[in-house]
């Protein structure tokens, strides 16, 4: 009979994820408590809807440990008859930022397993412990978010299509504990948790009271859905109450990029934004214009043209992302670059077509090289090259817009 905590999680999963689908689910066991009991919890609830689970597993490297704690965590998804995949954060590791670069690194390989194993939604331990020691970093200057029950990977553009599901934000770590002790489960006590040195150490030993789970803004989604993108990759949104999450999001997604706009700069655009007067700004690579009633955001080319990392180098048969917007696949060898420097390369008919695009726009095109031939799959088809834009579904998920597993 499932108990009250139990039902309490598959309720959750209940809500979000599909019930029945051909798509493995994947959970996050680092071990601890709290990832432990959500790997028990979500194998019962895999195997009543006849779902495949997926383990995996982090080896950050940091303690002379971790290759035996890997080790427990084999055996915990052995014995529930859950494939295993061992990852592993290698190179070196940054001597400041440490917590911060791990979860990044963290993320990235959580993301990439799981779309390479074709899971779409990864399940992740956290806790309303977790909750009450972000705002408790937050109240001291932090910049930690609070973790959300429902959320897009965070890393980009590894992470795309790839959701997170956090489904015991409103369990204490106390009480899983309690749960596992009431069933004979033991679990790693990974000791960087209680070193004072880190912020998140700090904030757990002081014992914060749970707060309740943050959740996006109700009406992003409902904004974000108004959004249209041409097939240049322009992102165009109403002017009239355009709040300054869904600018941020808008200016990410047009312009491929990862690193969210610094406070100041984005409550400057803002505040612009909301002047009603004409304006052209950057914000986090993108180029963000004013027209009549609408705001434009698009791929800011500047010097990302210039740089070595703007081109491209795809196998025959290969599907990469392109400038974090547009994912490719070539029938043959192929190198993609900005359109910027080859627009007379391109044939007549890419060439009339070009004139409807923003001219602003123009320069951050993808296009294909050969030799002294270009061609842009965007203006025209182009025989053996399928290219996909990423940016309104990423739009949508970033603002709230996916509510639960496709």
């Amino acid at each position: 009979m499932t108990d009250a905590l139990s039902a309490g999680v598959h309720a959750v999963l209940d809500r979000r994820l599909a019930a029945v689908s051909g798509a493995p689910l994947a959970v996050g066991l680092s071990g601890g408590g709290d990832s432990r009991a959500l790997a028990l919890i979500a194998a019962d609830w895999a195997a009543a809807h006849g779902r495949r689970l997926l383990v995996l597993t982090i080896d950050h490297g940091l303690n002379p440990a971790s290759a035996a704690w890997t080790a427990q965590c084999a055996a915990l998804a052995a014995r529930l008859g859950a494939p295993f995949h061992a990852l592993a954060w290698t190179g070196d590791k940054p001597a400041r930022g440490l917590p911060a670069a791990a979860r990044l690194a963290r993320h990235r390989l959580l993301a990439e397993a799981a779309r390479g194993l074709g899971a779409r939604v990864v399940l992740l331990g956290h806790t309303a412990s977790d909750l009450a020691e972000a705002a408790a970093m937050r109240a001291e200057g932090s910049t930690t978010p609070s973790p959300r029950e429902w959320a897009p990977s965070p890393v980009w553009p590894e992470g795309r299509g790839v959701f997170l599901l956090r489904p015991m934000l409103g369990v204490t770590r106390q009480a899983l504990r309690d749960w596992l002790a009431a069933r004979g489960e033991a679990w790693i006590d990974d000791p960087s948790n209680d070193d004072l040195r880190f912020a998140r150490a700090r904030a757990r030993a002081a014992r914060p009271e749970p707060t309740p789970a943050a959740d996006l803004p109700q009406d992003l989604a409902g904004l974000a859905a108004a959004a249209q993108v041409d097939a240049a990759g322009v992102v165009a949104l109403p002017r009239a109450r355009l709040p300054a999450r869904l600018t941020a999001a808008a200016a990410l997604c047009a312009a491929g990029t990862a690193r969210p706009p610094r406070a100041d700069r984005l409550a400057r655009v803002t505040t612009l934004l909301q002047a009603g007067r004409p304006l052209v700004a950057t914000l986090a690579g993108a180029r963000i214009e004013t027209d009549g009633e609408r705001v434009l955001f698009m791929r800011e080319p500047g010097e990302f043209a210039r740089r070595p990392e703007a081109a491209l180098m795809l196998a025959p048969g290969q599907s990469a992302v392109w400038d974090g917007r547009f994912e490719i696949t070539a029938a043959r060898a192929a190198v993609v670059a900005p359109l910027a420097g080859h627009a007379a390369r391109l044939p007549p008919a890419q060439r009339q077509a070009l004139r409807a695009i923003a001219p602003k726009a123009r320069a951050a095109l993808p296009v294909l090289l050969d030799g002294a031939a270009a061609h842009c799959p965007l203006l025209e088809d182009v025989a053996g090259v399928a290219i996909r834009s990423l940016i309104l579904d990423r739009l949508l998920a970033a603002c709230g817009a996916v509510e639960r597993e496709p």
